[in-house]
Protein backbone atom coordinates (compact mmCIF):
# COMPACT_ATOMS: atom_id res chain seq x y z
CA UNK A 1 0.00 0.00 0.00
CA UNK A 2 1.33 3.56 -0.90
CA UNK A 3 1.17 6.43 1.03
CA UNK A 4 1.60 10.72 0.03
CA UNK A 5 4.65 12.56 0.60
CA UNK A 6 4.10 16.26 2.27
CA UNK A 7 3.52 18.61 -0.43
CA UNK A 8 5.35 21.57 -1.15
CA UNK A 9 4.51 25.26 -0.03
CA UNK A 10 3.48 27.19 -2.90
CA UNK A 11 4.37 31.01 -3.71
CA UNK A 12 3.69 33.52 -6.48
CA UNK A 13 6.24 35.32 -8.17
CA UNK A 14 5.21 38.07 -8.73
CA UNK A 15 6.06 41.35 -7.35
CA UNK A 16 3.07 43.13 -7.96
CA UNK A 17 0.22 42.51 -4.90
CA UNK A 18 -2.50 42.70 -7.36
CA UNK A 19 -1.06 40.00 -9.29
CA UNK A 20 -3.04 36.99 -7.64
CA UNK A 21 -0.99 33.47 -9.03
CA UNK A 22 -2.09 29.96 -8.49
CA UNK A 23 0.90 30.25 -6.12
CA UNK A 24 -0.61 32.52 -4.06
CA UNK A 25 -3.77 30.45 -3.78
CA UNK A 26 -2.93 26.42 -3.71
CA UNK A 27 -2.29 25.58 -0.03
CA UNK A 28 -0.96 22.48 1.15
CA UNK A 29 -3.08 20.20 3.02
CA UNK A 30 -3.60 16.18 3.72
CA UNK A 31 -6.24 13.57 3.29
CA UNK A 32 -7.81 14.60 6.53
CA UNK A 33 -8.27 18.08 5.71
CA UNK A 34 -8.69 18.33 1.73
CA UNK A 35 -12.71 18.25 1.95
CA UNK A 36 -12.07 21.86 2.81
CA UNK A 37 -11.24 22.29 -1.09
CA UNK A 38 -12.77 22.55 -3.97
CA UNK A 39 -10.12 20.50 -6.16
CA UNK A 40 -7.21 18.90 -5.24
CA UNK A 41 -3.65 17.88 -6.65
CA UNK A 42 -2.18 14.76 -6.36
CA UNK A 43 0.77 13.80 -7.69
CA UNK A 44 2.26 10.78 -9.61
CA UNK A 45 5.36 10.33 -10.57
CA UNK A 46 6.52 7.22 -12.94
CA UNK A 47 7.43 6.77 -16.13
CA UNK A 48 8.08 2.74 -16.06
CA UNK A 49 5.58 1.66 -18.09
CA UNK A 50 6.30 4.36 -21.48
CA UNK A 51 7.00 2.49 -24.31
CA UNK A 52 9.32 4.97 -25.82
CA UNK A 53 11.15 7.37 -23.81
CA UNK A 54 10.79 8.37 -20.87
CA UNK A 55 10.90 11.32 -18.77
CA UNK A 56 7.11 11.68 -17.58
CA UNK A 57 8.24 11.24 -14.15
CA UNK A 58 9.91 14.63 -13.55
CA UNK A 59 6.22 15.88 -14.66
CA UNK A 60 4.69 16.70 -11.38
CA UNK A 61 7.27 18.99 -9.57
CA UNK A 62 7.79 20.62 -12.98
CA UNK A 63 3.61 21.14 -13.54
CA UNK A 64 3.70 22.65 -10.08
CA UNK A 65 6.20 25.25 -10.37
CA UNK A 66 4.82 26.75 -13.07
CA UNK A 67 1.58 26.67 -12.20
CA UNK A 68 2.64 28.32 -9.82
CA UNK A 69 3.45 31.62 -11.75
CA UNK A 70 0.24 31.65 -13.71
CA UNK A 71 -2.47 34.11 -12.60
CA UNK A 72 -5.65 32.87 -11.30
CA UNK A 73 -7.88 35.17 -13.09
CA UNK A 74 -9.81 33.68 -16.61
CA UNK A 75 -12.06 36.72 -18.48
CA UNK A 76 -15.06 34.92 -19.32
CA UNK A 77 -15.27 32.84 -15.40
CA UNK A 78 -13.52 34.86 -12.99
CA UNK A 79 -10.65 33.95 -10.88
CA UNK A 80 -9.44 29.64 -9.42
CA UNK A 81 -10.19 29.21 -6.12
CA UNK A 82 -9.79 26.49 -3.56
CA UNK A 83 -7.54 24.71 -4.24
CA UNK A 84 -4.98 22.13 -2.50
CA UNK A 85 -2.00 20.18 -2.84
CA UNK A 86 -2.35 16.90 -1.24
CA UNK A 87 1.31 16.05 -2.40
CA UNK A 88 2.80 12.81 -4.67
CA UNK A 89 1.97 9.23 -4.14
CA UNK A 90 5.12 7.04 -3.15
CA UNK A 91 5.41 4.91 -5.99
CA UNK A 92 6.96 1.78 -4.94
CA UNK A 93 9.57 -0.70 -6.83
CA UNK A 94 7.92 -3.39 -8.88
CA UNK A 95 6.31 -4.21 -11.92
CA UNK A 96 4.03 -2.02 -13.48
CA UNK A 97 0.96 -3.80 -12.74
CA UNK A 98 2.39 -3.92 -8.98
CA UNK A 99 2.94 0.06 -9.34
CA UNK A 100 -0.93 0.51 -10.92
CA UNK A 101 -2.39 -1.72 -7.59
CA UNK A 102 -0.20 0.51 -5.06
CA UNK A 103 -1.52 3.77 -6.39
CA UNK A 104 -4.36 2.26 -6.75
CA UNK A 105 -4.19 2.40 -3.15
CA UNK A 106 -4.10 6.02 -2.61
CA UNK A 107 -6.78 6.70 -5.69
CA UNK A 108 -9.63 4.86 -3.92
CA UNK A 109 -9.53 7.21 -0.53
CA UNK A 110 -8.87 10.06 -2.79
CA UNK A 111 -11.75 9.23 -4.69
CA UNK A 112 -13.56 9.35 -1.55
CA UNK A 113 -13.25 13.18 -0.94
CA UNK A 114 -15.09 15.64 -1.84
CA UNK A 115 -12.89 17.72 -3.66
CA UNK A 116 -11.96 17.10 -7.27
CA UNK A 117 -9.31 14.94 -8.06
CA UNK A 118 -6.70 16.32 -10.17
CA UNK A 119 -3.82 13.57 -11.05
CA UNK A 120 -0.68 15.40 -12.26
CA UNK A 121 1.56 12.27 -14.27
CA UNK A 122 3.37 10.35 -14.75
CA UNK A 123 3.19 7.88 -17.35
CA UNK A 124 -0.43 7.21 -19.08
CA UNK A 125 -0.36 3.95 -16.91
CA UNK A 126 -1.48 5.79 -14.07
CA UNK A 127 -5.01 6.51 -15.88
CA UNK A 128 -5.78 2.49 -14.48
CA UNK A 129 -5.75 3.12 -11.18
CA UNK A 130 -7.15 6.92 -11.31
CA UNK A 131 -10.15 5.96 -12.93
CA UNK A 132 -10.80 2.06 -11.90
CA UNK A 133 -12.18 3.36 -8.08
CA UNK A 134 -15.20 5.15 -9.91
CA UNK A 135 -16.36 1.76 -11.71
CA UNK A 136 -17.42 0.47 -8.28
CA UNK A 137 -20.15 2.28 -7.62
CA UNK A 138 -21.56 4.26 -10.89
CA UNK A 139 -21.78 3.79 -14.72
CA UNK A 140 -18.18 5.76 -15.60
CA UNK A 141 -17.27 6.90 -19.21
CA UNK A 142 -13.08 8.84 -19.89
CA UNK A 143 -12.94 10.86 -21.99
CA UNK A 144 -9.14 10.51 -23.50
CA UNK A 145 -7.57 13.88 -24.77
CA UNK A 146 -4.63 12.10 -26.69
CA UNK A 147 -2.98 11.80 -30.12
CA UNK A 148 -3.40 8.08 -29.63
CA UNK A 149 -6.32 5.67 -28.41
CA UNK A 150 -3.80 3.64 -25.72
CA UNK A 151 -6.20 0.42 -26.71
CA UNK A 152 -3.23 -2.24 -26.70
CA UNK A 153 -3.43 -5.83 -25.46
CA UNK A 154 -1.50 -6.42 -22.26
CA UNK A 155 0.67 -8.83 -23.61
CA UNK A 156 3.95 -9.04 -20.83
CA UNK A 157 2.47 -6.36 -18.87
CA UNK A 158 0.58 -3.23 -18.89
CA UNK A 159 2.25 0.02 -20.61
CA UNK A 160 1.51 3.42 -21.37
CA UNK A 161 -0.79 1.97 -24.36
CA UNK A 162 -2.48 -0.18 -22.62
CA UNK A 163 -4.61 1.66 -20.04
CA UNK A 164 -8.22 1.66 -21.77
CA UNK A 165 -8.02 -1.49 -22.76
CA UNK A 166 -6.95 -2.51 -19.40
CA UNK A 167 -9.84 -0.34 -17.90
CA UNK A 168 -12.39 -1.57 -20.93
CA UNK A 169 -11.70 -5.15 -19.33
CA UNK A 170 -12.76 -4.13 -15.54
CA UNK A 171 -15.85 -2.55 -16.90
CA UNK A 172 -15.42 0.58 -17.91
CA UNK A 173 -18.75 1.51 -19.94
CA UNK A 174 -18.28 4.18 -22.20
CA UNK A 175 -14.81 5.88 -24.33
CA UNK A 176 -14.27 8.52 -26.20
CA UNK A 177 -10.89 9.78 -27.71
CA UNK A 178 -10.15 13.02 -29.07
CA UNK A 179 -7.64 14.51 -30.95
CA UNK A 180 -6.45 11.13 -32.83
CA UNK A 181 -4.18 11.88 -35.23
CA UNK A 182 -4.23 9.98 -38.46
CA UNK A 183 -1.51 7.58 -38.88
CA UNK A 184 -0.99 7.28 -35.41
CA UNK A 185 -3.15 4.15 -34.94
CA UNK A 186 -2.93 0.23 -36.29
CA UNK A 187 -6.91 -0.52 -37.69
CA UNK A 188 -7.25 -3.53 -35.27
CA UNK A 189 -6.95 -1.04 -32.44
CA UNK A 190 -9.47 1.82 -34.07
CA UNK A 191 -11.44 -1.14 -34.34
CA UNK A 192 -11.19 -2.71 -31.25
CA UNK A 193 -12.71 0.68 -30.34
CA UNK A 194 -15.43 0.86 -32.76
CA UNK A 195 -16.51 -2.79 -32.00
CA UNK A 196 -17.05 -1.79 -27.94
CA UNK A 197 -18.75 1.44 -28.84
CA UNK A 198 -16.21 3.87 -28.39
CA UNK A 199 -16.12 7.57 -30.65
CA UNK A 200 -12.77 8.91 -32.12
CA UNK A 201 -12.92 12.44 -33.41
CA UNK A 202 -9.71 13.39 -34.57
CA UNK A 203 -7.33 16.59 -34.44
CA UNK A 204 -8.74 17.54 -37.62
CA UNK A 205 -11.97 17.74 -36.39
CA UNK A 206 -11.09 19.67 -33.69
CA UNK A 207 -9.11 21.99 -35.79
CA UNK A 208 -12.36 22.78 -37.72
CA UNK A 209 -14.98 22.99 -34.72
CA UNK A 210 -14.08 23.13 -31.01
CA UNK A 211 -17.43 23.25 -30.11
CA UNK A 212 -18.67 20.66 -32.18
CA UNK A 213 -15.64 18.31 -31.79
CA UNK A 214 -16.35 18.38 -28.18
CA UNK A 215 -20.39 17.84 -28.30
CA UNK A 216 -19.61 14.63 -30.72
CA UNK A 217 -17.32 13.31 -27.77
CA UNK A 218 -19.76 13.99 -25.33
CA UNK A 219 -22.42 12.39 -26.82
CA UNK A 220 -20.79 9.24 -27.30
CA UNK A 221 -20.62 9.31 -23.29
CA UNK A 222 -24.01 10.46 -23.09
CA UNK A 223 -25.12 7.69 -21.00
CA UNK A 224 -23.05 7.76 -17.96
CA UNK A 225 -23.62 9.03 -14.46
CA UNK A 226 -19.74 10.30 -14.08
CA UNK A 227 -16.95 11.13 -16.36
CA UNK A 228 -13.84 11.50 -16.45
CA UNK A 229 -10.75 13.64 -18.60
CA UNK A 230 -7.53 12.39 -19.00
CA UNK A 231 -5.61 14.67 -21.15
CA UNK A 232 -2.20 13.23 -22.59
CA UNK A 233 0.22 16.25 -23.56
CA UNK A 234 0.92 14.73 -26.69
CA UNK A 235 -2.63 15.69 -28.20
CA UNK A 236 -0.56 19.11 -28.90
CA UNK A 237 1.58 19.32 -32.22
CA UNK A 238 4.73 18.20 -31.58
CA UNK A 239 6.57 21.89 -31.56
CA UNK A 240 4.92 22.46 -28.56
CA UNK A 241 5.32 19.16 -27.17
CA UNK A 242 7.96 17.86 -25.25
CA UNK A 243 6.75 14.05 -24.43
CA UNK A 244 7.45 10.57 -25.13
CA UNK A 245 5.93 10.93 -28.35
CA UNK A 246 6.08 14.38 -30.20
CA UNK A 247 4.89 13.68 -33.67
CA UNK A 248 3.34 16.66 -36.20
CA UNK A 249 -0.42 17.62 -36.90
CA UNK A 250 -1.81 17.78 -33.51
CA UNK A 251 -3.69 20.33 -31.41
CA UNK A 252 -2.94 23.75 -30.98
CA UNK A 253 -2.39 25.13 -26.95
CA UNK A 254 -5.53 26.95 -27.62
CA UNK A 255 -7.94 24.39 -28.78
CA UNK A 256 -6.64 22.64 -26.34
CA UNK A 257 -7.42 25.33 -23.79
CA UNK A 258 -11.20 25.63 -24.83
CA UNK A 259 -11.44 22.06 -25.06
CA UNK A 260 -10.98 21.39 -21.31
CA UNK A 261 -12.78 24.24 -20.24
CA UNK A 262 -15.54 23.12 -21.88
CA UNK A 263 -15.23 19.46 -20.87
CA UNK A 264 -14.44 20.66 -17.40
CA UNK A 265 -18.08 22.34 -17.25
CA UNK A 266 -20.01 18.72 -17.44
CA UNK A 267 -21.67 18.33 -14.14
CA UNK A 268 -20.45 14.56 -14.27
CA UNK A 269 -16.97 15.33 -14.03
CA UNK A 270 -15.46 12.94 -11.30
CA UNK A 271 -12.02 13.71 -11.81
CA UNK A 272 -9.07 15.10 -14.35
CA UNK A 273 -5.41 14.12 -15.77
CA UNK A 274 -2.92 15.12 -17.38
CA UNK A 275 -0.20 12.84 -18.15
CA UNK A 276 3.08 12.22 -20.31
CA UNK A 277 4.44 15.81 -19.66
CA UNK A 278 8.07 15.39 -19.76
CA UNK A 279 10.27 18.16 -18.78
CA UNK A 280 13.95 16.87 -19.93
CA UNK A 281 12.43 16.30 -23.79
CA UNK A 282 10.59 19.76 -23.38
CA UNK A 283 12.18 23.18 -25.74
CA UNK A 284 12.23 25.91 -23.77
CA UNK A 285 9.94 24.60 -21.34
CA UNK A 286 7.11 24.73 -23.60
CA UNK A 287 5.38 21.65 -22.90
CA UNK A 288 5.27 22.08 -19.51
CA UNK A 289 3.73 25.48 -19.18
CA UNK A 290 1.56 24.74 -21.77
CA UNK A 291 0.48 21.40 -19.13
CA UNK A 292 0.28 23.91 -16.35
CA UNK A 293 -2.06 26.28 -17.98
CA UNK A 294 -4.45 23.20 -19.66
CA UNK A 295 -4.71 22.14 -15.90
CA UNK A 296 -6.00 26.23 -14.79
CA UNK A 297 -8.75 26.09 -17.68
CA UNK A 298 -9.72 22.50 -16.76
CA UNK A 299 -10.45 24.19 -13.21
CA UNK A 300 -11.64 27.56 -14.79
CA UNK A 301 -14.36 25.50 -16.66
CA UNK A 302 -15.34 22.90 -13.90
CA UNK A 303 -15.40 25.72 -11.31
CA UNK A 304 -17.69 28.35 -13.91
Amino acid sequence: MSSLTESTAWSGTSSDPADEQFGDIVERADLESADAYDAVLVGEPYDGAVISRPGAAEGPSAIREALATVKTHHFDAGAVESVADLGDVEVPAGSVAEVQDAIRSVTETVHELDALPVFLGGDNSVTVPNVAPLLEDASVGVLNVDAHLDVREVRDGPTSGTPYRQLGEAGLDAYACIGARHFETSSVYHDYVRENGGTVVTAEEVADDVVAAVDRALSGLGSVDRLYCSVDIDVLDATYCGCSAPTPGGLLPRELFRLVRLVGSDERIAGFELVECAPSLDAQGRTVDAAARTVAHFLSGWSS
